[in-house]
């Protein structure tokens, strides 16, 4: 083969090879912004996703007013918040036996509450709105607190199994000479797990949601 046949043929290689080599930077080039458009996402909405998993493992809502009650009545916010996350998980909802609204206030509680907080126009489909239903539920539960000499074991034991009941309980172990314990004296299995449950999740609701419960 002459030179100058092979001259063509070498320069077609040689722009083939370019041609190949530009190919190749575009396609790194292309991955590498796809790789930086990525991370950029991630980090964008990774404080978006963290925030998602908190709130399906343990929500918070209507903050706003947890903290008005809390600072109203001298209540932890934290445990506000904790007793309506074990009573209803944040969800508006009437149990089997009729308590209603996120704190599960049955309506002859929200009755007696009514008359001891002077709420004379109260009616029990008020118990559906949120804020009448936190408000009612924080006033109960610092009223039982107020009842039970601060006692959190035994407000908490109240609010679920009820006052007379648990006068019932402390009655009984009194009787025998005894001080009285949950996990002795509470013959109520729900009613024991209920104070844990309760007092467990005051402290995640403290730990994750400082900021929102004004803490």
């Amino acid at each position: 083969m002459s030179a100058r046949t092979a001259t063509p043929s070498a320069r077609a290689r040689a722009r083939t090879r370019g041609a190949r080599r530009r190919a190749a930077r575009r396609r790194v080039a292309t991955i590498l912004g796809v790789i930086l458009a990525v991370s950029a996402l991630t980090v964008a909405i990774s404080p978006l996703f963290d925030k998602a998993v908190k709130e399906l493992a343990l929500p918070l809502r209507h903050e706003d007013v947890i903290r008005q009650q809390a600072a109203d009545k001298g209540l932890d916010p934290a445990l506000i918040a904790a007793v309506i996350y074990v009573e209803s998980h944040f969800r508006d909802q009437t149990s089997a036996a009729g308590a209603k609204g996120l704190m599960q206030l049955l309506p002859s509680t929200a009755d007696y509450i009514a008359h001891l907080s002077g709420g004379t126009a109260f009616e029990p489909g008020d118990l559906a709105t949120p804020q009448i239903n936190i408000a009612y539920g924080s006033f109960y539960l610092d009223y039982l607190l107020r009842k039970y000499r601060g006692s959190e074991t035994l407000a908490l034991a109240a609010y679920n199994g009820g006052e007379g009941k648990l006068d019932e309980w402390l009655a009984s172990a009194a009787a025998r000479g005894e001080t009285f314990d949950v996990a002795q004296h509470i013959p109520f299995a729900e009613t024991r797990d209920y104070v844990q449950r309760v007092l467990t999740a005051r402290r995640e609701y403290r730990r994750q949601y400082p900021r929102e419960l004004g803490m």
